[in-house]
């Protein structure tokens, strides 16, 4: 959600924070800010507003400083104005602070401050933690010192970077619950942030820091400690992926680039992981762990939002062609009930950024009650990735569009070559794994055709961007697509939209459909074809608007439908990654249309790091 980043080292910090910033601004924001050591002082700057509106402000400073921190805020407590933005200082000003997370003690601790002459400026969190570092910092001791004895007392999640000018030319950062790394530096400087897209201009060496970790950064390098005292390794990771695929590359938005970059996405997680000639997955990071898997008799996916989708149509895909119970659970739910993990169940976590406070959450719960855990993530190095026992990396590249796109398709993809797994160590035949590894790798081609749609997606688009309401409508494994293309058009238009099993509009929605109410329709050729296009008679008789997304020339619906969108045809379970992406595509120009920010939707967020 927020995002950090610090510097300290030989350069001149002010561009090298902003130039973080910017790269962090796809994570979603309100506000933001930047704190800097100048001599003997912080100087603290920070606006409501873009990231221009603070560079703006700068322009008019001579600031010079080569240490420093920088924040964008996602508002959780107080509103999105400028005291409540990051960094937050300490009453005299000597210590500032950056914070993600929340922290669930803070009205207990506010009190406790209050009552030692403490005054607050903020409605924030984050201010009651910079006071408890003054408060407990004692005198000579390090910053880092006073630092772990303030989180010593705290609840809750947090990633922090902290300053000050009683401690010089050193940030300490430390994490819980919410995401930080370091930054190794070649040239006398190191780097902090919440995630590598703040610190690859500069290096492409980083250090993730685990729950409870601290650290101190200087000029001439770095130590981990744990919050208890005791300092911990923590090893170097390099980060592979190429800059230029956090620019837009000539894209108008990063979502428009992400959902042209599904050819080669979806490519890339199948690559060297199917073996046609055996009709098997070769999945590396699964393989070592074979024989715990053949002992699963239950697997219980957990996700949020588009990655909860994908859950789904991965439910429909286990059950039918690997035989084993699936359920699916939204993760902000599962840690809070008293979930059932018999012997045998496989608790398998889905999420892009693996960095899902909920997810993890759910994660620990499973953990705990003695469940095997897995992850489906693309963050290499991600907690999710570090904190289940195995699991697949999607390889899909950064994600930078807030709207999930090509990462929705490659989890769909990813979670095939699972079952493709799974079922061939059951009772899924090699002919049977062959049929689907032929056309697994049919898809990129296929992805490719439906994208030439874009212009008669962009009319279709024209005739209802002044729309009120959506419907989506669909069933079996087309039901999970409903659902995630009404999310897309929320998301990025503000457009209300549900999404329904198709034979469940019946049971209430029918009542919503008259000739305002557009209703888009997945009906692919597959086993329950005939039963959606019953469905669609039904809308008909009410003069609904019908736009259906199908497989064929759909006779059956030639004249029962005004609009019409032909993907090319694949296997049931793989239809979804195709039936998806004229979705994507009719929010996306929906949403322009109507002059919406798609990259950046109010009020989202890219990664949901707090509860």
């Amino acid at each position: 959600m927020c995002g950090i980043v610090g510097y300290v080292g030989c350069n001149q910090a002010a561009p090298i924070l902003l130039a973080g910033l910017k790269r962090l601004e796809y994570r979603g924001y309100d506000s933001a800010g930047i704190a800097l050591m100048n001599g003997e002082s912080v100087r603290v700057l920070k606006k409501p507003g873009k990231i221009h509106v603070l560079e703006d402000a700068m322009e008019a400073s001579s600031e010079m400083a080569t240490c420093g921190i920088a924040h964008t805020r996602w508002a959780t407590h107080g509103a999105p104005n400028e005291p409540n933005a990051h960094p937050h200082t300490s009453m005299d000003g000597d210590i500032a602070i950056v914070h993600n997370g929340i922290i669930e003690n803070a009205d207990i601790i506010r009190k406790q401050l209050v009552s030692e002459g403490y005054t607050f400026r903020s409605e924030t969190d984050t201010e009651v933690v910079v006071h408890l570092i003054d408060y407990l910092w004692e005198d000579g001791a390090p910053l880092e010192k006073a630092v772990q004895a303030a989180l010593r007392n705290v609840d809750g999640a947090y990633g922090i970077a902290v300053v000050s000018s009683r401690d010089p030319e050193k940030i300490v950062v430390a994490r819980y619950g919410s995401p930080i790394l370091i930054g190794v530096g070649n040239n006398g400087e190191m780097l902090a942030g919440s995630d590598a897209a703040a610190v690859i201009e500069v290096t492409r060496d980083v250090v993730y820091l685990d729950d409870g970790d601290c650290a101190v950064l200087t000029a001439e390098g770095y130590r981990t400690y744990h919050l208890e005292g005791h300092e911990v390794k923590r090893g170097v990771h390099k980060v592979t992926w190429a800059l230029d695929s956090i620019e837009k590359s000539g894209y108008p938005h990063f979502m428009l680039k992400e959902i042209y970059e599904q050819p080669s996405s979806v490519a890339d997680v199948m690559r060297g992981r199917i073996l046609p000639g055996s009709g098997d997955a070769r999945l590396g990071g699964i393989l070592e762990h074979e024989s715990e898997l053949a002992q699963v008799e239950r697997i219980v996916i957990t996700a949020c939002g588009t990655s909860w989708h994908a859950g789904l149509v991965g439910e429909y895909m286990l059950e039918e062609l690997a035989e084993i119970p699936v359920s699916v659970e939204y993760a902000s739910e599962f840690r809070y009930r008293n979930p059932v993990l018999e012997e045998g169940t496989l608790t398998l976590a889905i999420s892009q950024s693996g960095e899902t406070a909920d997810t993890l959450a759910a994660l620990t719960e499973a953990g705990q009650r003695g469940s095997t855990t897995m992850g489906v993530v693309n963050a290499v190095g991600s907690t999710i990735s570090r904190q289940t026992d195995f699991g697949i990396y999607l390889h899909a590249g950064p994600e930078i569009g807030v709207a999930s796109t090509k990462a929705f398709t490659s989890q769909l993809v990813a979670l095939s070559l699972f079952t493709m797994f799974m079922g061939r160590r059951r009772s899924m035949s090699a002919s049977r794994g062959h049929e689907i590894a032929q056309h697994l790798q049919m898809l990129p081609a296929q992805i490719q055709e439906v994208l030439k749609l874009e212009e008669e997606i962009r009319e279709l688009a024209r005739g209802y961007k002044d729309a009120q309401n959506f419907l989506y409508l669909g069933r079996g494994y087309q039901f999970p697509v409903a659902l995630e293309g009404a999310l897309k058009l929320k998301e990025v238009s503000y457009i209300h939209a549900e999404g329904y099993p198709a034979a469940e509009m019946k049971h209430g929605p029918i009542a919503l459909i008259d000739e305002d109410m557009p209703v888009v329709v997945l009906a692919p050729r597959d086993p329950i074809y005939s039963k959606v296009v019953s469905n669609v008679e039904e809308v008909k008789a009410r003069s609904g608007k019908i736009i259906a997304v199908v497989s064929d020339d759909a006779p059956e619906l030639q004249g029962k439908v005004d609009h019409m969108i032909k993907v090319p045809h694949t296997l049931p379970h793989l239809l979804p990654v195709l039936t998806t992406i004229p979705l994507q595509l009719l929010a996306y120009h929906i949403a322009v249309m109507r002059g919406a920010d798609v990259d950046q939707p109010r009020n989202l967020a890219k990664s949901v790091t707090v509860e």
